[in-house]
């Protein structure tokens, strides 16, 4: 099994459907997994709505891909040629991993089809993205949320829309699940396991969703529901 470390990563942005504000955090993450090989940013740079996106994205050496708005509905023409290059990407053989920056769902389908030939699969967006979306990656990055972490006090015209991250109840009751699921004879379970069938059945989970800076066993640490212990370098974890 490979490490986060191992991948080769073809990084591909919907610059219609992100803002430029993200793009730092979008890099940072990306480059945790392993080494970014390609990065495309998509949108109709002829539109001065994008022009922010240009100034940022050079300081990367992003490649620009145009698609110009010919379509009555924009944003699916920008998922087509994203569409296109991803599956061009995936039969050069370049690269096995993919991260993929858009909270439009429209993105699913492909998701789906580029796991089918084992690519690791990274996705980014705001809190809006659909949990459809979100469950088909194997990592997913609430980069509004990440953002927030970084700079609380500032206010920003594009963090809006409807949150759809999982409330912390429905985390927590996850949580307890799969402890149970996983219970040992002494009434204790493997963090390890409960951490990894937890990033399984919920990719985009992480405490800064939920306004903490704790590592995620030190998160359900603080809640009454659990407690934990190590013994050896190992880390536990029970219901109370």
């Amino acid at each position: 099994m490979k490490s986060d470390r191992d991948y080769t990563i073809a990084l591909l942005i919907d610059a219609d459907n992100i803002s430029p504000v993200y793009l730092d955090i979008i890099i940072n993450e990306a480059n945790k997994h392993g080494k970014i090989t390609n990065a495309r940013i998509y949108g109709d740079w002829s539109q001065e709505r994008l022009k922010s996106w240009k100034v940022k994205a050079e300081k990367y050496s992003l490649t620009f891909v145009q698609q110009y708005a010919n379509l009555s509905n924009k944003g699916n023409a920008t998922d087509f040629t994203l569409v296109i290059d991803a599956m061009d990407l995936l039969y050069s053989g370049k690269v096995n991993a993919f991260c993929i920056v858009s909270s439009d769902s429209d993105f699913t389908k492909l998701i789906i089809r580029l796991k089918e030939d084992n690519m690791y699969l990274i996705g980014m967006g705001e809190s809006k993205t659909p949990e459809v979306l979100v469950n088909s990656y194997e990592r997913f990055y609430y980069i509004d949320q990440i953002l927030e972490a970084l700079e609380p006090k500032k206010e920003r015209k594009d963090a809006n829309g409807k949150s759809l991250i999982p409330k912390k109840e429905t985390i927590i009751k996850e949580v307890k699940k799969i402890i149970e699921d996983n219970i040992e004879d002494d009434g204790w379970a493997y963090w390890s396991i409960v951490a990894d069938q937890l990033r399984k059945k919920s990719p985009g989970f992480d405490p800064v969703n939920y306004g903490s800076k704790l590592k995620a066993l030190n998160f359900f640490k603080a809640f009454k529901d659990f407690e934990v212990k190590n013994e050896d370098k190992v880390a536990y974890i029970r219901i109370k």
